[in-house]
């Protein structure tokens, strides 16, 4: 039984022929390749300086001659106009030492098979959120099944440029920085591994958020975070006046022996999940309640008293909870200054929207894929990063402010 062309990917319906024709699309084809055809010859008649049937002697020609022509050869090209098969002139060029050398064509690169439109088409499609084989079936109707899964892959690997994560940080006045990783599931040594990113995002002093760095430094161990911060710095990056972590040990440790005079805030958000860590579920919510009352106090004094409060409370009623109320320290409340300094919920946000654009993928092809789709994803537009909340304020040199954290 033959299979049923309906199934398969990159083709239309199936209805009669006759329905699916339409002479606007075949005729603005047509205008297309003889457009093409027509740019490329004009651009050899240059390289030669004679058209196709004339001879050097002639009327307007020199008597010496640039090259020749040898005949032509067949060129597929995939535009938005779709696949069309076009004929390409072919010429050898003499240079001043009378050797000669094959022309080409900078109009029609040597290997280009498709337009760049497309190409952008392609990887747009790709970072929306979908694979490499629903990419092919989407585009099917258009492309006629000129895309392949193999053509997306080689399209994208073109996007995958590694300059973006080694440019120049001497002219980005950033005075905030945001560290966090998250974990991945890439396929390393042919099995699906999980792999922490280490992220950096900084705080230009417009409010403005950029994605300083992405990297795989194979953990989140104090000399991972020690190589991903020793980058940013041979890169240029300035001390920032304020950076905020996630509680890694390794991580606090990292940003003190590279940049011991910046102030470090605890990320309020990861220690409020330790706290419910450490208490049933039924105290959940007073937890929640009475921590969020201390954390969202007005004034620094507000802070300390209720910070004081919570702790002679949970030790009496879950001592865990207090111990690791206290085990953050001081750090935890370097905040006061700014609201928005609290979290790390800037590069929260951005885990949470690359793994909802990746959830076709169960796993990455590599750890290298994995960062760049970072990269790709805000630069294409398919992710934005708003302003930080109160970046009016940002210009203020940051000044700690004194809590008494003997409770």
């Amino acid at each position: 039984m033959t299979k049923d062309s309906r199934d398969l990917p990159g083709t239309l319906p199936a209805f009669p022929e006759a329905a699916w024709f339409d002479p606007i699309e075949e005729m603005i084809r047509d205008r297309v390749r003889g457009f093409i055809e027509n740019l490329v010859e004009a651009e050899l008649d240059d390289a030669l300086g004679r058209s196709r049937y004339q001879r050097a002697g002639t009327a307007n020609v020199a008597s010496s001659t640039a090259g020749y022509r040898h005949g032509r050869r067949a060129r597929q090209l995939l535009g938005s106009f779709g696949a069309v098969t076009i004929e390409v002139p072919r010429a050898r060029l003499n240079d001043a030492e009378g050797t000669s050398r094959e022309w080409r064509s900078e109009a029609l690169p040597r290997y280009a098979r498709m337009t760049r439109q497309v190409e952008a088409l392609i990887a747009g499609t790709y970072l929306s959120g979908t694979n490499t084989r629903r990419v092919r079936r989407a585009l099917g109707a258009l492309f006629k099944g000129a895309v392949g899964k193999d053509v997306v892959s080689r399209t994208w690997r073109k996007v995958q440029t590694q300059a973006w994560c080694r440019r120049s940080l001497a002219d980005e006045d950033v005075v905030r920085l945001i560290l966090d990783g998250t974990v991945v599931r890439v396929r390393l040594d042919g099995k699906a591994t999980s792999i922490s990113l280490l992220v950096a995002l900084g705080i230009r002093r417009d409010g403005q958020k950029v994605l300083l760095a992405v990297r795989n430094m194979g953990g989140e161990s104090e000399a991972a975070w020690r190589g991903l911060l020793d980058d940013l710095v041979s890169r240029g990056l300035q001390v920032p006046s304020f950076v905020i972590v996630d509680g890694a040990a390794g991580l606090e440790k990292a940003v003190g022996l590279v940049w011991p005079e910046a102030l470090v805030q605890r990320c309020t958000v990861h220690k409020h999940r330790n706290l419910l860590a450490h208490a049933p579920e039924r105290l959940h919510e007073e937890i929640s309640t009475d921590y969020n009352d201390m954390i969202y106090a007005g004034t620094a004094k507000e802070v300390e008293a209720r910070r004081k409060s919570f702790i002679r409370k949970w030790r009496l009623k879950c001592r865990a909870v207090a111990d690791s109320l206290e085990e953050a320290g001081d750090r935890l409340f370097t905040f006061t200054q700014w609201r928005s300094a609290r979290t790390t919920n800037a590069v929260e946000r951005l885990h949470e929207e690359f793994k909802r654009r990746i959830k076709t993928q169960t796993v990455l092809p590599s750890a290298e894929t994995a960062a760049m789709l970072f990269w790709a994803l805000l630069a294409s537009g398919q992710i934005t990063m708003r302003k930080v909340d109160g970046w009016q304020t940002l210009a203020e040199e940051p000044t700690l402010q004194c809590i008494d954290l003997a409770a």
